[in-house]
């Protein structure tokens, strides 16, 4: 190796020895199990609020109407943000993929660029979503296990833990 060589190879991103994302794919059920979690913290919320606003004595248009109402409807929007968006920039993760053991990375094995992960969060997933769901299903039938969003942002989702092992 020349000195250019090695100057390079201390500039460059982690490698990962090894990774192979055909098996350390995210089966297509356990990854809809973490959606399905995402999607009930995210419901939870305005479903709480509706709670509270019943029991305060809103009924009828007056419950949907409510200034509770539409605070909860603003807090689901706050933490469906955090979720979907800042928590997987912070950890590759959003609450689903923590409680699944899933992790977003480059189909390299290597964390994922914060635009190509903003991108596969916001962009992304409203193409998947506008499919039909088609492009979440896609998952299936690839041998890796990419989805739409996946594929356009050049991630996968894995079994992973960012522990560092010696």
């Amino acid at each position: 190796m020349t000195g250019a060589d090695l100057k390079k190879a201390d500039v460059s991103e982690e490698v990962v020895v090894g990774f192979d994302p055909v098996l350390l794919s995210a089966p297509f059920f356990l990854r809809c199990g973490a959606a399905l979690i995402d999607y009930l913290l995210f419901l939870m919320v305005p479903a709480l609020g509706l709670l509270i606003s019943r029991i305060l004595g809103n009924d009828g248009s007056h419950l949907i109407h409510s200034d509770i109402n539409n605070i909860a409807w603003l807090a689901a929007f706050l933490v469906g943000l955090c979720n979907f968006v800042l928590l997987p920039i912070v950890s590759g993760q959003s609450l689903g993929k923590m409680i699944t053991g899933l992790r977003i990375v480059s189909t390299t094995g290597t964390s994922i660029g914060i635009g190509s992960l903003v991108f596969r969060q916001t962009i992304g997933y409203v193409l998947t979503l506008l499919t039909g769901g088609l492009g979440f299903v896609l998952s299936v039938f690839s041998s890796k296990g990419r989805s739409l969003h996946d594929l356009i942002s050049g991630s996968i989702v894995v079994f992973g833990d960012s522990r560092k092992h010696t």
